[in-house]
């Protein structure tokens, strides 16, 4: 029968079984020397019978062990230090995949501490970002005031400039061409707005062909007029909203009064005038102020010059 393993390290290995007579024999020597003591001289002898002893000591341990284990009543005793010997071992396998899964959880926690940590730089690089895009915008919003306040300032410069300009200073065929290219411009931009009014009111070609050069001379007109009414007073929106609605009302009252109708002396019939007379003005008003908005924009960014032109 196999020994336990808790019992193995108190037993030895198995000796050689010596004869009880040559161990009572050798146990009263062992006795006598101890009682007497060793001599000078006598240490070797007393060494081996000390090993004698001990050995046989061993194999009288070992012979009584194998005795007890192989009884019946401690049959149900070594199996029960078997079982425990195997509970043992199953406990050392669990402590050590706790350990395994402890030592996983620290790493798992590490990585997601240094994840969160990653996500913080990240929202607030983000945060750093936006920052600095508002700062733009802030800039740019920025910039384009400060354009539009150095336009201003030098429209309000130049006009300062040439408020007491003389007849002699002007550049006449400079002021020729500028007013050719305000005619034209507010003259194309005029019959552009016109064009879904015509196609409404018109019934052919011809028709249309007419009322687009009508509409093409009176802008033309209003363009040139338009230049030497706001001059250099690029910023008054009173004059330049005022200047196409004055056309506006004057063209439309004109055509009003150029159509062919009885007028009648009664309230119907001034309600159809009046009517008639505000859709007219409002067309010519949608004509006009195109034009007008066309002319300051060229004006503004120096695509034309406004009145007057100095000599260079």
């Amino acid at each position: 029968m196999q020994r336990p393993a808790l019992l193995r390290p108190l037993v030895g290995p198995p000796l050689v079984t010596v004869n009880p007579l040559a161990a009572r024999h050798h146990r009263l020597g062992v006795r006598r020397s101890v009682r007497s003591g060793c001599a000078p001289g006598d240490g070797a002898g007393g060494g081996s019978d000390g090993d004698g002893a001990a050995a046989w000591l061993s194999s009288a341990v070992g012979e009584k062990v194998d005795e007890l284990l192989r009884r019946e009543e401690n049959r149900s005793l070594l199996e029960g230090v078997e079982a425990a010997e195997r509970r043992v071992e199953r406990a050392r396998a669990a402590l050590a995949d706790i350990e395994r899964q402890e030592a996983a959880a620290r790493l798992a926690r590490e990585e997601v501490r240094r994840l969160e940590k990653r996500r913080d730089e990240l929202l607030t690089i983000l945060h750093s970002i936006n920052k600095i895009a508002e700062s733009q915008r802030e800039l740019l919003q920025a910039r384009e005031m400060i354009d539009e306040a150095q336009r201003s300032l030098s429209s309000s410069l130049e006009e300062g400039n040439f408020g007491d300009v003389s007849s002699g200073d002007i550049d006449k065929d400079s002021e020729r061409l500028e007013s050719v290219k305000a005619a034209a411009v507010s003259s194309i931009v005029g019959v552009l707005a016109s064009l879904p009014i015509s196609f409404y009111a018109v019934h052919n070609l011809p028709e249309l062909f007419v009322q687009s050069s009508v509409v093409f001379i009176s802008c033309a007109l209003f363009g040139i007029t338009f230049r030497y009414a706001v001059r250099r007073d690029l910023d008054n929106i009173q004059l330049k909203t005022g200047a196409p609605a004055a056309f506006a009302f004057v063209r439309g009252l004109a055509l009003l009064e150029s159509g062919s109708r009885t007028f009648e002396l009664s309230t119907d019939a001034l309600m159809s005038i009046a009517l008639s007379g505000a859709v007219s003005v409002v067309e010519n008003i949608f004509i006009f102020l195109p034009a007008a908005v066309a002319l300051d924009y060229c004006f503004k960014m120096r695509i034309l010059s406004p009145f007057p032109a100095r000599k260079q």
